[in-house]
């Protein structure tokens, strides 16, 4: 899956280039398309985040186009991890995981993924990455 936008004033810091955590914001926004496109939405809400790791390349600065890259790269009894690439002119300018668990929403602990749940994280492969959503700015 590939979410194309633009850095906006409000993802720069005060260098002017992308905050770190901008990142972040769109890894999720790549997430939610992509659990919108697989029908798995209703998982809002029960997918706390349990590790987000990045390596940070290049930078972007305002105005500039992005393409966040977001791929299931493991699917466990009750965990997910992501893989990402953002990208802009330059080429790579971060990269890294995103590791979620499934949880109910006032749950103490995970709990393992429904089977309809898994069978569709599990098929989401490089066709779901083929899959582009343009955001307007």
């Amino acid at each position: 899956m590939v979410v194309e936008r633009r850095v906006e004033w409000s993802d720069t810091d005060a260098a002017g280039h992308y905050h770190f955590s901008a990142v972040q914001r769109w890894v999720e926004a790549a997430e939610a398309v992509l659990l919108r496109r697989l029908g798995l939405d209703g998982l809002f809400g029960s997918i706390p985040r349990v590790r987000f790791e990045a390596d940070y390349r290049e930078r972007l600065w305002f105005g500039e186009p992005v393409h966040t890259e977001l791929r299931v790269e493991k699917v466990g009894r009750s965990s997910l991890t992501y893989g990402f690439e953002v990208r802009g002119p330059s080429g790579p300018a971060a990269t890294g995981r995103m590791t979620v668990v499934h949880a109910a929403v006032r749950a103490k602990g995970s709990a393992p993924w429904p089977d309809e749940v898994r069978a569709a994280l599990t098929q989401a492969g490089p066709q779901d990455a083929e899959c582009y959503h343009r955001e307007e700015s």
